[in-house]
């Protein structure tokens, strides 16, 4: 997520980007790497973004590495669970974790993580990038971002934003819009996104900043109206509907993200390799294309910038936590 004028005050006097503690080591691999299979520990159920860009992934990446590479499901602790195999692995390059913008927030959510954040992991990249939509029940007045806002502020206290559960990235989503804004809106924390969904197409809520994955349809079926999304450009899945910086809150941007972690300490050469691997495998026209269709795109990066990438979600979300009172648990 890049810095934009409109959240910048998020990072002031935040961002002290040192070397990280989680760089991989010099040390060379084998030089049969890699001699046997491969796992990606997905800390989420099966269907959620995590999994689903694994899953895109692994038949290229299985092709170029010519070993075979499985997607393994461990929830639990909002990811925590499966986030502590792969802390806890061994640095060989043979189990690496898929996770997503949530990796940031548990430590703002969880009191006792059983790894450290930013010292227990490797990156590789980014892999994907994803907008929030922000939506509204189709029978609710505002037509636009700024109509919401118009709303909101001359009704303080008395409109409700919903979210798939407290500290979830749809719950922080909504807490950016709301300080953004600056507007007095009420959180309502349900249990997941199709509860939200179902609240806010009865117009039980006001407002749900949602994964595009999980609201695009519903709004191109006319069962919810599209406001914004939630990315510095339009997203390809909805073109037709602006972005929310460019229609009523300057320099808004918080976008949901996806990243391919190792333990720290893994061989450079291991990392840089997968790093090449994966860059290659996302740039296939099929991969573009069914991404694109659920409102995901490839974003890769390099492993330093992965790296910084986490530092500074974190240190927006703890400026986001500290505002809405949102403490460990």
């Amino acid at each position: 997520m890049a810095t934009r004028p409109g959240v910048a005050v998020f990072f002031a006097g935040s961002l002290l980007l040192a070397n990280s503690p989680a760089l991989a080591q010099k040390s060379a691999p084998p030089a049969d790497y890699p001699s046997r299979p491969i796992r990606i520990v997905v800390p989420f159920t099966p269907g959620g973004q995590p999994d689903i860009y694994a899953r895109l992934l692994i038949p290229g990446l299985s092709e170029s590495f010519r070993q075979q590479i499985i997607a393994d499901n461990r929830p639990g602790a909002g990811g925590s669970i499966g986030s502590k195999i792969v802390a806890d692995a061994a640095p060989d390059g043979y189990t690496l974790l898929s996770v997503s913008t949530g990796h940031t927030i548990n430590p703002f959510v969880y009191s006792k993580l059983p790894y450290d954040t930013l010292k227990a992991f490797a990156g590789i990249t980014r892999t994907y990038s994803a907008p929030f939509l922000l939506v509204v029940p189709a029978s609710l007045g505002p037509r636009s971002v700024k109509d919401l806002v118009e709303l909101a502020k001359a009704r303080p206290g008395q409109l409700n934003f919903a979210s798939a559960g407290n500290g979830s990235g749809t719950h922080f989503a909504g807490e950016m819009l709301k300080m953004s804004a600056r507007i007095d809106v009420v959180h309502v924390p349900y249990r997941g996104i199709t509860e939200s969904l179902t609240d806010i197409m009865a117009g039980r809520a006001q407002f749900f900043m949602a994964p595009m994955g999980s609201a695009a349809q519903l709004v191109r079926e006319g069962r919810l109206r599209g406001l914004g999304v939630s990315s510095a450009k339009r997203s390809p899945a909805l073109p037709d509907i602006p972005t929310i910086a460019e229609s009523g809150v300057p320099g808004f941007e918080w976008d949901a993200w996806g990243s391919l972690l190792v333990p720290a300490r893994t061989p450079r050469e291991i990392v840089n390799r997968w790093n090449q691997e994966i860059r290659r495998a996302v740039s296939a026209p099929d991969v573009i294309k069914r991404l694109h269709a659920i409102g995901m795109d490839a974003a890769p990066t390099t492993p330093e910038e992965v790296d910084d990438l986490i530092r500074q979600q974190m240190a927006v979300v703890a400026k986001l936590a500290k505002a809405a009172g949102i403490k460990p648990e």
